[in-house]
């Protein structure tokens, strides 16, 4: 079946200008232009928009969308397959919020009783997201699924103590590496105890530390677009001063 760019857009619950937007992005371009000057989409534009619909919801930016349903690997059915896990992940996540914000009203009420940790019940996830988003499917193509559950589990199963030092830990790597940057030069003494605290903080997130791993994810904050954008967001080239310091650290051990 054949849809005008405004039939399409109503059906998908979007505006035409998103559609438009799409094309002139190369992200979803039309089947055909038709004799009256109309966007003409098919059923393969039907289904990606599908899919472009649910990176969206999933939070992906679109120039990320478009490397992705590029790519020569790209595996549609693959694809659903991971929007199906994270939304269920995202489900899981606003029935734990609901539950502690219920929980939460009830110890107010004076019903009930609540402890710290349970206080904190559904919070972690939102690290886990975090984690998952800055170190992406790269790292589990690299280490498998099951490391990276593990470390999940490690990360939801932590006390509150050990959270919080975690959220520390990560404060103290970036006021430090903004010192460092200072210096220009990522064998300094504040830059080593920067990739000290990176150390730190990956052996707490991961429930255990590999020399390997650190040096490649290390590497992958240059190698990859996404990761070098999100440290560069706290002063350009925080990514690439950040690796070398990691792997002169990893050179001296």
């Amino acid at each position: 079946m054949e849809y005008t760019i405004k039939k399409l857009a109503s059906l998908a619950g979007i505006s035409t200008r998103t559609l438009r937007y799409y094309d002139e992005i190369d992200l979803l371009k039309p089947l055909r232009i038709n004799s009256s000057g109309y966007r003409i989409y098919g059923q393969k534009e039907v289904d990606l928009l599908q899919q472009i619909l649910f990176y969206r919801e999933l939070g992906v930016e679109l120039r990320f969308i478009k490397n992705i349903i590029n790519a020569n690997d790209y595996d549609e059915i693959k694809s659903l397959k991971e929007h199906h896990q994270k939304l269920i992940s995202r489900f899981k996540q606003l029935s734990l919020l609901i539950n502690n914000i219920e929980t939460t009203i009830k110890m107010k009420e004076g019903k009930i009783n609540m402890n710290d940790k349970e206080k904190f019940n559904g919070f972690k996830k939102e690290l886990i997201e975090d984690n998952e988003k800055n170190y992406g499917k790269e790292i589990c193509d690299k280490y498998g699924d099951e490391s990276i559950n593990k470390a999940n589990s490690n990360l939801l199963n932590m006390s509150k103590e050990k959270y919080e030092y975690i959220e520390k830990l990560n404060e103290q790597l970036f006021s430090t590496l903004k010192e460092a940057m200072k210096t220009n030069d990522p064998a300094s003494s504040i830059a080593q105890k920067a990739a000290n605290i990176h150390k730190e903080w990956i052996t707490y997130m991961w429930g255990k530390y590999d020399k390997t791993a650190h040096e490649n994810v290390a590497k992958m904050y240059v190698d990859d677009e996404r990761f070098t954008e999100f440290y560069d967001k706290h002063g350009k080239g925080t990514a690439k001063f950040l690796r070398d310091a990691i792997l002169i650290l990893l050179n001296k051990n």
